[in-house]
């Protein structure tokens, strides 16, 4: 038995051996820089009394550099996921989860779009990303205790790079087209209602509206993709700005962006001041060294999403092995290489196999109906890097419409005002330029076996949809299409548009209530736009209308009765004040997300009932005060909020704790006021949902700005210099430097 015994000896110690080597076995096949960025940097760093740091250098790389460290003294925990992903290892953090970013990482390619595109950008662009990346260099290596993976830095310009390249096609949709297409799922297509007096053009072969198409993915018809399910998050925000004709001298800019409250798309506030003539304030995403929306002396824009047509799909035909596909008649060899996802599954990280395939046409993605290859606008580009940091630069309208007009930046409405009164809302958009003259359903999934359906480049600037300075004095987006963006008389004809380009035709409560609202206001000053902008009302047009008119011919009796005449009896408020409030966020938000994605109608009866029952459960009644359900928590703090999930004070997203409570995680989150009066310098105030510092939970900065956010309140914005030190209480300076 003694060699029994040894045997078991022998397995245990191979299995230990195994269990080591797939704990430890990732961070040694990591990529790493080929070098960490060179060169000394110096930045002064002063925060005001709300921790918003005031960044300044001799040069614009010397203030990236401090950008890079003071994000990271605030949310290194989340700057470290996006290295993470733009080093496709974020499956060995964040798991199952995060290995579908990795897959997307290598299927996209967004490594070799950074290696490829960025050295092309010029010298004095690549300096300031260098400077960002050798800040976080600095970081880590001053806190290793809080790194959370081993070789995760140094880090360089083309990893800041890769995160741009791989963020940007998520902004039009690009995960709702590679998801459905990777589980062989049916593609919907938008439907929207049309607009009154822009009626859309039939579409031959069109399922019912509301309705999936009725066919696999391979034949599945499609006008453009929206996000479904949770991605419908992302889809928000509301942007304003009014001319000093309407707004009583002073020009304004509102900026209402709706994002996560917290991870890698959350904003961070910040004001960046340079000796070579970068002084702007606004916020950034984790991994970029520069506010993308804000302002500057002279002028400010903000963002909200668009979603044109920007994504086609192609059916490849492939030979009986596999690996080729036709095109023009010739066989060309299917592009193949196999990747290693690191997937953490509790402390092991397991190194899963993965095929990646590529086409001239773009990325492909093989499924049980075939292979379907993928283009999308901005496909291996990546002169958003340098457009954006010009953006910030400018000192006019014609040089910052300049940037915009390269069409870099592949997607995002801008709406934009500044000094001299000028305001302008441009529906920017690198569209593809898909030819003229090809017969071709671009709304279908095209033919895999023509090149002359493979387009080169986006369309021109003047073909997208462009307003600047309207009669009505006002221009706003609130996720809407950009032929309702100015009011009667100013707005654009959409007949004036090819309808090649994809162009929206949907609309939103929030540009429902925006443009009635704006339409019906006389003078917009500061008090006007503030009941704009904080209204929680619904119209009951589109889905809301749909709803309550369902809600009327519903038979129920007992509790569901009473529920549904609670809701027939609603004032179509989100204020808190109204009894059937709390009932009518829990039920709205489905229908909301189903509009917004194109999914079918979901069933009245089935969440009305969801939504007693949860009411019942955790408050014994049905029409508890709004403010009971709908919560803002961090830390300790736990405050009542209003809003509606598609209402201009946006309350969009939610998880349900424990309690039952609704604990709010998207919606409102950073909102920047700004204002032009002639003779006075800019001003501006702001507010985020919980404060600078969103992961320090020992920072004063934690949670700070929470109660100012749920009362409709904003801070202000120290831009200038003399007023941070002179008005900020007590704020805290500090020098940092990469010299030792």
């Amino acid at each position: 038995m003694i060699w029994v015994k040894r045997g078991a000896i022998a397995l245990l110690g191979v299995l230990v051996l195994a269990v080591a080597a797939l704990a430890n076995w990732e961070p040694f096949f990591a990529r790493t820089a080929a070098g960490a960025p060179g060169g000394t940097y110096r930045a002064e760093i002063i925060r005001d009394e709300w921790g918003v740091p005031h960044i300044s250098g001799r040069t614009d790389a010397d203030t990236a550099f401090g950008v890079a460290i003071a994000h990271a003294e605030d949310d290194f925990f989340t700057l470290q996921d996006t290295v993470a992903m733009s080093r496709g290892r974020y499956g060995a953090i964040a798991g199952e989860e995060g290995a579908k970013v990795d897959y997307v990482y290598h299927l996209i390619d967004a490594r070799g779009t950074a290696e490829r595109e960025y050295p092309k950008l010029p010298a004095r662009t690549r300096a300031v990303y260098e400077a960002y990346a050798a800040g976080l260099n600095q970081y880590a290596e001053d806190h290793p205790g809080e790194v959370k993976l081993a070789n995760l830095f140094p880090i360089d310009g083309t990893d800041i790079a890769t995160g741009f390249a791989l963020r940007q096609p998520f902004f039009f949709g690009l995960d709702s087209v590679i998801g459905p297409l990777v589980a062989g799922e049916l593609l919907r297509r938008e439907h929207g209602p049309d607009i009154p007096g822009f009626p859309r053009p039939p579409l031959e072969g069109a399922a019912p509206v509301g309705e999936p198409t009725p066919a696999p993915a391979a034949k599945q018809a499609r006008a453009r993709v929206l996000p479904t399910g949770e991605e419908a998050e992302h889809l928000g925000s509301n942007a304003f700005a009014v001319a000093p004709a309407k707004g009583g001298g002073t020009t304004t800019l509102i900026s209402n962006s709706h994002q996560p409250y917290r991870g890698g798309v959350a904003w961070y506030e910040l004001v960046i001041e340079s000796g070579e003539g970068w002084h702007l304030a606004g916020s950034t995403f984790p991994g970029v060294p520069f506010p993308v929306m804000g302002h500057n002396e002279h002028l400010g824009w903000t963002n909200t999403v668009n979603t044109p047509d920007m994504i086609d799909i192609y059916k490849l035909e492939l030979d009986a092995s596999g690996t080729r596909y036709r095109l023009d008649g010739k066989w060309m060899p299917l592009e193949s290489r196999t990747v290693i996802l690191p997937v953490k599954v509790g402390p092991l990280v397991l190194p899963i196999r993965r095929e990646v395939l590529r086409s001239v046409h773009g990325p492909v993605i093989r499924n049980k109906d075939g292979a379907f290859a993928v283009r999308y606008g901005g496909i291996g580009k990546l002169g958003q890097l340098d457009a954006y940091y010009h953006l910030g630069k400018a000192k006019s309208f014609a040089e910052w419409e300049a940037q915009i007009a390269r069409l870099a930046i592949p997607s995002t409405n801008f709406v934009y005002a500044d000094e001299t009164g000028t305001i302008a809302y441009i529906y920017n958009a690198a569209i593809p330029n898909r030819p003229q003259d090809v017969k071709a359903d671009w709304r279908s999934v095209l033919p895999g076996d023509r090149s002359d359906l493979i387009w080169q480049g986006a369309v021109p600037y003047a073909a997208i949809p462009r307003i600047v300075n309207p009669a009505s004095g006002w221009v706003y987006n609130s996720n809407n299409t950009p032929f309702t963006a100015a009011g009667k008389g100013s707005d654009l004809d959409p007949a004036s548009f090819s309808p090649v380009l994809g162009i929206e035709l949907k609309q939103t409560n929030r540009s429902r209530r925006a443009y009635a609202l704006l339409s019906a206001s006389g003078t917009l000053d500061r008090a006007a736009l503030e009941k704009i902008k904080y209204d929680t009302g619904y119209a009951r047009e589109g889905y809301v209308a749909r709803l309550w008119d369902e809600l009327g011919r519903m038979k129920a009796d007992g509790e569901l009765a009473k529920a549904r005449d609670l809701l027939l009896g609603w004032d179509f408020t989100a204020d808190g004040k109204g009894p059937a409030d709390a009932l009518a966020m829990l039920v709205i938000r489905d229908f909301m997300a189903a509009d917004y994605s194109n999914k079918p109608f979901p069933d009245v009866p089935e969440k009305l009932q969801a939504a007693a029952d949860h009411l019942m459960t955790h408050f014994g009644r049905l029409d508890p005060p709004l403010g009971e359900l709908v919560r803002l928590r961090q830390g300790t703090v736990d405050l009542p909020m209003d809003g509606g999930s598609d209402t201009l004070r946006a309350a969009t997203t939610w998880d349900v704790d424990p309690d039952g409570r609704l604990n709010m995680k998207h919606g409102d989150s950073f909102i920047m006021w700004v204002e032009w009066t002639p003779g006075q310098r800019v001003v501006s105030r702001s507010i985020q949902p919980f404060g600078a510092a969103t992961t320090r939970p020992r920072s004063p900065h934690y949670t700070d700005q929470m109660k100012l956010f749920v009362e409709h309140r904003l801070k202000p914005v120290h831009f200038w210099r003399d007023d941070l030190l002179a008005k900020a209480s007590k704020p805290r300076r500090t020098i940092v430097t990469n010299a030792r």
